[in-house]
């Protein structure tokens, strides 16, 4: 479920009014994408269910008792909660290690709808090896990755996400596709 800029406007100016009917579709339309951010930054299916579903209980209490008239769109609130929740959850388990002895991650497929069958098959073949070249890049380039090619988010909504100039982004979105493209070919001449 993707919603249109009109349909987002008016749940955040209804959300302005603490309306629970609005909170419901956003929880609804972000549901699945929020999921997938967290998946993508953690790797762990069970602990991605319970982080996403602690972002939306922290959304809720964050408008019911700040309001939310400091952001400009909803999308980066939601994000900016999920990003925030992700770096609590790696402090309250710094030392906690999900890598198994072998250091491979469990393997969890993540359905997304937008695709064709054509196209989940060719990009079935290099997922694996994708996933796995993604865990290794350091957490600000695997962020902006996720964010800008798995979320499809623009320069601007990352920038407000990451409190960052949209050049910086930028920069960091190049060098993160690089530094991830160069893992994946480094891997391929083994």
């Amino acid at each position: 479920m993707k919603a249109s800029k009109i349909q987002e406007k008016i749940l955040f100016s209804r959300l302005k009014g603490k309306d629970k009917d609005a909170f419901v579709k956003v929880y609804d339309l972000y549901l699945d994408n929020i999921y997938r951010f967290i998946y993508f930054k953690i790797g762990n299916e069970t602990e991605a269910q319970d982080l996403t579903s602690t972002v939306f209980l922290k959304a809720w209490n964050y408008i019911q008792s700040k309001g939310i008239a400091e952001y400009k769109t909803l999308k980066s609130l939601i994000y900016k909660i999920a990003r925030n929740t992700v770096i609590d959850h790696y402090r309250k388990n710094q030392n906690v290690n999900s890598i198994s002895i072998d250091g491979e991650r469990g393997n969890t497929d993540i359905e997304d709808k937008k695709q064709d069958i054509a196209r989940n098959v060719e990009i079935k073949s290099d997922y694996n090896l994708i996933q796995k070249k993604l865990l290794d890049l350091k957490d600000e380039y695997r962020e902006v990755i996720i964010l800008y090619y798995i979320e499809e988010m623009s320069v601007g909504e990352i920038s407000k996400i990451l409190d960052k100039s949209r050049g910086n982004i930028r920069v960091l979105v190049f060098r993160a596709l690089k530094a991830l493209k160069e893992l994946i070919e480094e891997e391929n001449k083994k």
